[in-house]
């Protein structure tokens, strides 16, 4: 976990996407420098619990922080476990205690982990990019998502050592013919930043995880961002979860594909303070 910038207005939590790292999101944390800002990096997991666990450890850890104004609160409770979390937390934060609001912010997989923090009750908000409740889909719901089968070839492939040509192929699915020519690609952090465990952890958890159960009870505020031309998390996947969530708003960016942000920082930076002032007065 790693400290951007330390301001007072509230806490954002960011949670990357497969096989990225946090930096993919430096140039939209710019824009917001009013937030304290605090990301996880679970690029060497060993399995897909260690990554679920570390991941809601923090964000119950960070819940209660702010809002008991105490940076140690999570250790007075003795259930969370990971203590040498308050230590991480606290080296990102300095000696300032995270500030609500809480708000977590994922993309593509980071956005499925956020959505199942959120139905837990540990956001005061969530920002979401590329999002979708469950990756994978039976045949008759590939608009909504990949095959399985997909992913197990991943699987297999990084299983024989084939990793920078799985993320190669990934890379290249991202971005729409336009996004190639204009360089997107080139915004993203180099590729190899995650163990092959940590790969395999997080493919675990897009094939298994299925948030859609859940979405009803999410009634915190969500801001989604889509690209209409996402070929990995279908623009119907944000449709649909505009439809289940009870406090949702999809703003679609036309001609873009699944790194919806990068060159948009402006427009997203405008889009959220404008969604967030219309919900923060509801927290008191």
């Amino acid at each position: 976990m790693r400290r951007v910038e330390q301001k007072e207005k509230g806490t954002i939590l960011w949670l990357t996407g497969w096989s990225m790292t946090d930096a993919v999101f430096d140039l939209l944390r710019e824009r917001l420098p009013d937030y304290q800002h605090l990301s996880l990096d679970y690029s060497a997991v060993s399995t897909p619990e260690d990554m679920l666990d570390i991941v809601e450890t923090t964000a119950k850890w960070l819940s209660r922080a702010v809002r008991s104004n105490r940076l140690d609160e999570g250790a007075a409770h003795g259930d969370i476990g990971m203590p040498e979390l308050f230590h991480v937390l606290k080296g990102a934060c300095g000696e300032n205690v995270p500030r609500a609001p809480l708000l977590i912010s994922g993309w593509s997989m980071g956005a499925v982990l956020a959505l199942g923090l959120a139905a837990k009750g540990y956001a005061d908000g969530l920002v979401l990019f590329s999002a979708t409740a469950r990756f994978v889909r039976d045949k008759k719901e590939l608009s909504l998502g990949v095959h399985d089968a997909y992913v197990r070839q991943m699987m297999r492939d990084i299983a024989k050592d084939y990793q920078p040509d799985v993320e190669s192929r990934f890379r290249k699915m991202m971005f729409t013919a336009r996004e190639g020519e204009m360089g997107y690609a080139d915004r993203l952090p180099p590729a190899g930043c995650w163990t092959p465990e940590a790969l395999l952890a997080g493919l675990q958890i897009l094939r298994y995880e299925d948030h859609l159960p859940d979405l009803a009870r999410i009634d915190c505020p969500v801001l989604l961002f889509h690209g209409h031309e996402d070929k990995i998390c279908p623009y119907d996947a944000g449709v649909e979860l505009l439809d289940r969530l009870p406090r949702a708003r999809l703003v679609t960016l036309n001609d873009r594909g699944h790194a919806v942000f990068l060159g948009e920082e402006v427009r997203i930076e405008k889009e959220w303070r404008r969604w967030w002032h219309e919900h923060k007065q509801e927290l008191g």
